[in-house]
């Protein structure tokens, strides 16, 4: 029965004495068939039924149950915001539903609400201390909101209870890892992977730790087994069904566009496929249902031998493709320094390439860098604050350049770009399908300057000046930096890239770096005014892939 025939029908079974209970019936069984669509209008009939009928002929239990269930056909349909109002009507007749309470703290946690949905949890165990949805649901908002130690604890609980429950262990890994106890996390993984010996999570998340801990060869070893036993990793739409399916390709051993927040609570399927160097991919086991292909692969420097393997797979997939992997192969240091070179209002500093193993004299880099009164100095791959020098003068130069170069590094010219306040500030803008978003403003006190080494978080005039860039970037960049920036979209060519930025002592747009490997999260305690910057981005890469998905090109 479809639902035009249900809605079709209900005057007639109106007629014949149909009640809410009648409604009831049907629904759930729709619901039980699979039917959600017609679940859902039998349910809605139930409760028209109700507003005919003279107050008080309908038993309170099912009205109640009427609301339950249109709440839950509600949640699988993706309308967590009906869903959530027939779950408030349910709990005004009965206030101790404990599955209503634990769907509400559901809704909260998959619409970026974790703290709110600990409350909802915590008001189901008031009325049912033992129920289990709610204890696993309320481990995973602890885990949200970085309340690692009372997660650790709730799961040490409940696997008293159930031991041999495999993702259990999985999940306390996670914990013991946040909580910097490795050796535990990788003593869950491996528990894990003993009760569930397909457990492909567990090894990805043992061979990011071995990774991370310096032993390749471990992580290479875990990779492996994971990609043979799982090659996509799944992460669901919060709706069923879901709008569309991505396909992201990324590289274990290599740097990686950072997706989790992107990603998170999306009304598109995502399948994660590992690319491996030396591996052969079948564009037809990986094609099926996949509407749009994003390329996270974005550190040339860090996986350059990937990128041809999942150029050449993207060209066989034949799929709308954010972040080509042929275009990112144009994004090292000295390619976008030479690619940007030119544009008008844009100070674009040198940078010149030493290759490891060779010799780079005082006098010839001089010579690659004439302008540069100081040189700051990085091995390639490398992004944050670690290894990142600064040169003055040329006994100084001299004494860098005698170190060997184990791997290759960059040399870049140094340009002041202090306020006249005596701060330096460094912003980053993030461009999504053509737009210009801002994303951040860091102020420090030294050159070097991010945001977590900065006394942002105690300084509230600073917090006012990123507060004030975010909502307009243009009391900072004026109409010339601004299509110096389109230039850069235009020249850069990537869908989704970031760049750190900042304007000099001349007024010249200063560019830092411009790369698709910038973070993007929603991680900002303490700094609630960057909330809706960072949902902005996050609606734009949405509406990007939506797009894409539709157009088919």
């Amino acid at each position: 029965m479809t639902t035009n025939a249900l809605a079709a029908s209900s005057s007639g079974a109106e007629h014949s004495g149909s009640s809410a209970a009648h409604w009831l019936r049907i629904g759930q069984e729709h619901y039980t068939a699979g039917r959600n669509d017609d679940a859902l209008a039998a349910f809605q009939l139930g409760l028209a039924s109700v507003e005919a009928q003279p107050a008080g002929n309908t038993p309170v239990e099912t009205i109640t149950e009427l609301h339950t269930k249109l709440g839950n056909a509600s949640m699988i349909r993706g309308d967590l915001e009906f869903a959530a109002a027939n779950y408030k009507a349910a709990l005004r007749l009965v206030p101790r539903l404990t599955v209503c309470w634990c769907n509400l703290g559901n809704i909260h946690a998959q619409t970026g609400k974790p703290q709110d949905a600990i409350a909802y949890y915590l008001e189901a165990l008031k009325l049912d201390a033992r129920h289990w949805a709610t204890r696993s649901n309320l481990v995973q908002a602890l885990t949200a909101t970085k309340q690692y130690i009372i997660a650790k604890a709730l799961l040490l609980e409940l696997l008293g209870e159930r031991p041999q429950e495999a993702a259990l262990h999985h999940q306390l890994g996670k914990v013991h890892y946040e909580l910097k106890e490795v050796q535990e996390a990788i003593r869950r993984f491996e528990q894990a992977i003993a009760l569930n010996p397909r457990d492909a999570d567990s090894l990805y998340w043992i061979g990011g730790i071995k990774q991370i801990s310096g032993d390749d060869a471990a992580a290479q070893a875990a990779y492996a087994q994971a990609a043979r036993i799982q090659p996509l990793i799944r992460r669901p739409a919060i709706k069923s069904p879901a709008d569309f399916r991505v396909l992201a390709l990324y590289a274990p051993f290599g740097g990686n566009t950072p997706t989790e927040y992107l990603f998170k609570n999306a009304d598109h399927d995502t399948d994660t496929l590992a690319i491996f160097e030396n591996n052969s991919y079948d564009p037809k086991v990986f094609r099926q249902g996949v509407d749009v292909v994003v390329n996270l692969i974005s550190d040339v420097d860090q996986a350059g031998a990937m990128l041809p393997l999942a150029a050449n797979l993207v060209e066989r997939l034949g799929k709308p493709t954010v972040n080509d992997p042929r275009k990112i192969q144009r994004t090292t240091r000295d390619m976008v320094a030479e690619l940007l070179t030119g544009i008008d209002g844009c100070r674009i500093p040198r940078i010149w390439r030493q290759q490891a193993g060779t010799g780079l004299s005082v006098e010839s880099l001089r010579a690659a860098l004439p302008q540069a009164t100081s040189i700051l100095a990085r091995p390639v791959g490398t992004h944050g604050g670690d290894d990142f020098d600064k040169i003055d003068g040329t006994e100084e130069l001299a004494a860098y350049l005698a170190k060997p170069a184990r791997t290759d590094r960059y040399f870049i010219e140094y340009a002041d770009y202090r306020s006249a306040d005596g701060f330096f500030r460094k912003y980053r803008f993030i461009f999504v399908n053509g737009e210009v978003l801002p994303y951040h403003l860091a102020i420090c006190d030294s050159w070097k300057v991010h945001h977590v080494n900065t006394d942002m978080a105690n300084q509230a005039w600073m917090q006012e000046e990123e507060a004030a860039f975010l909502n307009d970037p243009a009391r900072v960049f004026n109409e010339r930096h601004h299509q110096a920036l389109l230039a850069i979209q235009q020249r850069i060519g990537l869908e989704y890239f970031g760049i750190d930025c900042s304007v000099d002592t001349n007024g010249e747009l200063l560019v830092f770096e411009v790369n698709a490997s910038m973070l993007v999260h929603d991680d900002n305690a303490g700094f609630s005014y960057k909330d809706p910057a960072v949902r902005r981005i996050k609606a734009a890469f949405a509406a990007m892939l939506a797009r894409l998905a539709k157009s088919g090109v």
